[in-house]
């Protein structure tokens, strides 16, 4: 019998693991190990997602004559256990590219027959080189070389049944719901995949960026735990692209495929240069002085800094651990460049709360707005949160959805309340330093500060 290994492929269709581990017919059992590593991490919201996907998967599993096989622990020593109860011949497992997944199966190979498959990405990270064998570091030439590969399409149909899994023990797992807003599931993943590819994705290219309405997909978290495939995605938005009506909306479809394309990007940043995840990418930033100030961080994860814009964006992470991703750039700009805090504090903050978090994606995308990473944001780019409000949200919908206290409060003043008079702050039920906080960082002298801490380290 062969295990199927799962860490982050909750699905049945296009798996190139569990097709691996079905085609010598020597039966497969499913197998999901709690990395106690792995779950000592705070991440509750994500955890949770996990476990209710995993539950899905197991119905779906079911209804094809298996189940779901749950240990806990090392994952070497709970494979070597697994192989000491069933016979196994082979694992197959999807390849992945963090550090630690790598040390992680690194170690099973050298005790167990452990084979890994390609899946992750939709283009492998060995894939897209450059001609003389280097990683690209660049975005633009990463994708030209990227889309110069022959597209993969071909998806790889879900068992129609699987063989009975042996009467061994299970683990139940963790109860917990998946959090609102986020139904887990490959169904539920396919779902949504559809409804956007029915009309929101061909408005993306200039709809994708505001805050007051549903033109994402919202598919991150399911792309993050593989209850959809990135090929299915890609396959599915090129075939949007072949029947679009006519130029912007193909151009959305590119759009989008575009940020599925930095997905894969990031994935072999991580992949090629592990240390980005402790260290910025460009050695110049190394000697910025950012500052260590606990009461501007903890208003920062609050929503509490007095700028409507990002703490709507903070309030919105908090409550649903996901976050549009124009509202993650403008929130991380605010603490990198306003209040100049580390990026490794607001690395930390949304990998602890994202459902959808990802290493190399939350890494790439806040060395991205600091300027510290590969083809990064110039640090000059800083974000102004009131301009950004009122492009991305400028009737204010977005605010006030989350930020009640500012609900009554007019589009005028909704991203400046702050210049609101006495009697209107009266009169719109918001009482400022009282109800919702006055901003904790002029920004012109924020703005000039960062200039500061920034020129000259990037020579």
């Amino acid at each position: 019998m062969n295990i199927w290994w799962i860490r982050r492929d909750l699905r049945l269709e296009d798996n190139p693991a569990l097709s691996a581990a079905i085609r010598d017919g020597a039966g497969v059992l499913p197998v999901f190990i709690l990395d106690e590593r792995l779950l000592a991490n705070p991440a509750e919201k994500r955890q949770a997602f996990l476990f209710a996907g995993l539950r899905e998967l197991d119905a779906d599993l079911r209804r094809l004559g298996s189940r779901l096989i749950v240990r806990s622990g090392d994952p070497v020593v709970e494979l070597e256990r697994l192989g000491r109860e069933v016979p196994i011949e082979s694992i197959f497992a999807e390849q992945d590219v963090s550090p630690y997944a790598r040390r992680r199966d690194a170690a099973v190979a050298r005790q167990l027959k452990l084979q890994l498959v390609a899946g992750l990405n939709i283009q492998p990270v060995s894939a897209v080189l450059r001609a003389d064998g280097r990683p690209y570091t660049l975005f633009t030439p990463y994708s030209r070389a990227w889309k110069a590969l022959p597209a993969n399409d071909c998806i790889l149909p879900a068992p129609i049944t699987l063989p009975l899994v042996p009467d061994i023990n299970s683990l139940d797992l963790p109860d917990w719901p998946a959090p609102d807003g986020f139904p887990a599931g490959e169904r539920e993943a396919r779902r949504r995949l559809a409804k956007f590819l029915d009309a929101p994705i061909y408005d993306y290219a200039v709809g994708r960026d505001r805050l007051d309405r549903n033109s994402t997909s919202a598919l991150s978290p399911y792309l993050r735990f593989g209850m959809l495939s990135a090929r299915q995605a890609a396959a599915a938005v090129r075939q949007a692209a072949g029947v679009a009506p006519d130029t912007a909306s193909r151009a959305g479809c590119e759009a989008w495929l575009n940020e599925l394309i930095w997905r894969d990007f990031f994935q072999s940043i991580l992949y090629h240069f592990p240390n980005v995840l402790g260290n910025a990418f460009r050695t110049g930033s190394h000697s910025i002085s950012w500052r260590d100030d606990m009461r501007d961080l903890q208003a920062w994860q609050s929503g509490l800094t007095g700028y409507p814009v990002v703490d709507a964006g903070m309030r919105q992470l908090a409550a649903t651990g996901w976050m549009h991703n124009r509202a993650r750039m403008i929130c991380a700009s605010f603490l990198v460049k306003h209040l100049l805090i580390h990026w490794q504090a607001g690395e930390r903050w949304f990998i602890q709360n994202l459902i959808d978090g990802d290493p190399a994606a939350n890494n790439g995308g806040w060395q991205w707005v600091a300027g510290t990473g590969t083809d990064a944001a110039p640090y000059f780019r800083i974000f102004n949160p009131v301009l950004q409000g009122r492009k991305f949200d400028p009737d204010g919908h977005y605010v006030r959805r989350w930020l009640p206290e500012l609900a009554d409060v007019p589009s005028e003043y909704i991203h400046t309340p702050w210049k609101m008079s006495n009697t209107g702050q009266q009169e719109f039920h918001v009482i400022l330093g009282q109800d919702y906080p006055t901003p904790i960082v002029e920004h012109d002298f924020a703005r000039q500060r960062a200039f500061q801490a920034y020129t000259g380290k990037f020579a």
